[in-house]
């Protein structure tokens, strides 16, 4: 079933704001966060309004109501992943969950603990969130610390899988969409390759849960982490996805409330997953934006959503590759491609226009992009650009949107004295 493009975007009320001198926003920077529905703006002020309490340790009314609200949302989360709700645990963001096993790994000992002589291996791909926490853990653990490189056209080079994944690895950490090339990875192969020599795999799925079906269980993951305001819902709460077993056997993250099961002066022990690595008290709002989210993608469909921005991509390639001085950062075609894209633009009579002064002008004709580095330097040291400017998009862009891209950078370019 095609979605209906026009009736979702009414569910969106910033959709209808006008911006810089009354232009209609368009908005292209979901990549970087995506705008919310009524329905999830509705499920957080409804639990404000009449449910709110904190979770678990309550026994009067209000207290009940929240924590059903609360395990409710982690039990959508969890058929959505297709995963036992004990396997889903709240984070603040998918940089909050990727450090949280990161840290548990360099804490652990055998057989899962990462320590001197152990290798982990990363891609050149990957967010900052998914680079930096592991540079922390080889830095203190002695460690080393390899990764997979780019080829030319902005796909992973697995050429050399078998050497950088070798028998010392400990842990293979991928991006399974790219945030600024929108490379869908082939995550099943790389999984199976970590999986033959021992090592633990770890899955960014930032970009993915958003877009795509997203079965846990077929990834070949051991750990897979998302962000709950890149699909629709609110900031402030990602989701660690991990194994039960390990979650089980490894160290927790955070000490406090909620996490324990007894405590004496002299030591503690810990509660059952999930509650074991989500000390204080949690995001509880958030999750239930985030679980109404989850119902809203539910209902249109993960198969129809992966579709329609599937073809939302191919138009835009298509009209993107026909701007003169435009050139594609990342895969040319919508084959294994997210919904995200980057470029830089030249002008014929000043040379590169800076992607800041691109997206600058842009907003002026109410058009929403994202422009730098997007937390992905590597990438842009990579192709030997200083940044990129980047448009992406979520079930509510449409090709008018396209368009009206088109025609900014057509005015970028003017502007400029192209």
């Amino acid at each position: 079933m095609a979605i209906d493009v026009e009736l979702v975007r009414k569910d969106f009320p910033i959709l209808e704001r006008r911006v810089r001198d009354g232009k209609p926003l368009v908005y292209l920077d979901s990549a970087a966060s995506s705008q919310k529905p009524r329905q999830v703006i509705d499920a957080m002020s409804t639990y404000y309004e009449r449910h709110h309490s904190n979770v678990h340790r309550g026994v009067h009314t209000l207290a009940e109501e929240a924590t059903a609200m609360y395990e409710g949302a982690r039990e959508k989360v969890a058929r959505f992943i297709n995963a036992d709700p004990r396997e889903v645990i709240f984070t603040k963001n998918s940089s909050e969950a990727l450090n949280l096993v990161s840290n548990v790994l360099g804490w652990a000992g055998d057989p899962y603990g990462i320590g001197r002589g152990d290798r982990v291996v990363i891609t050149q791909m990957e967010h900052h969130s998914n680079i930096v926490p592991w540079q922390l853990t080889a830095q203190r653990t002695g460690a080393e610390l390899k990764w997979l490189g780019l080829t030319d056209d902005g796909r992973l080079d697995l050429s050399n899988l078998d050497e950088i994944v070798n028998e010392q690895t400990k842990v293979v950490a991928v991006v399974h969409v790219s945030n600024i090339l929108g490379t869908l990875n082939p995550v099943e192969r790389i999984a199976r390759r970590a999986h033959e020599v021992g090592a633990l795999f770890v899955l960014d799925a930032s970009q993915s849960a958003p877009h795509l079906p997203l079965d846990v269980r077929e990834l070949g993951a051991d750990f897979v982490a998302f962000t709950g305001h890149k699909m629709l819902g609110p900031t402030g709460i990602g989701v660690l996805w991990g194994r039960a077993d390990l979650l089980e056997e490894l160290p927790p993250f955070l000490g406090g409330g909620e996490m324990i099961e007894i405590v004496e002066m002299e030591a503690s022990t810990y509660a059952p997953i999930p509650h074991k690595y989500e000390a204080g008290t949690p995001p509880i709002a958030e999750a239930v934006g985030l679980g109404a989210a989850v119902d809203y993608l539910n209902e249109l469909g993960m198969e129809n959503v992966a579709a329609h921005e599937r073809e939302i991509v191919e138009y835009a390639l298509d009209q993107l590759k026909a701007v003169e001085g435009l050139t594609l950062i990342g895969p040319q075609t919508a084959q294994d491609h997210g919904a995200a894209i980057s470029f830089t633009l030249n002008s014929p009579a000043l040379g590169a226009i800076h992607p800041h002064d691109v997206g600058q002008v842009l907003d002026e004709q109410g058009i929403a992009v994202r422009v730098g580095q997007h937390c992905a330097r590597p990438v842009c040291k990579r192709y030997g650009v200083a940044a990129t400017t980047r448009a992406s998009f979520s079930v509510y862009s449409t090709k008018a949107d396209v368009d009206a891209l088109v025609e900014g950078l057509e005015h970028v370019k003017r502007f400029f004295g192209a």
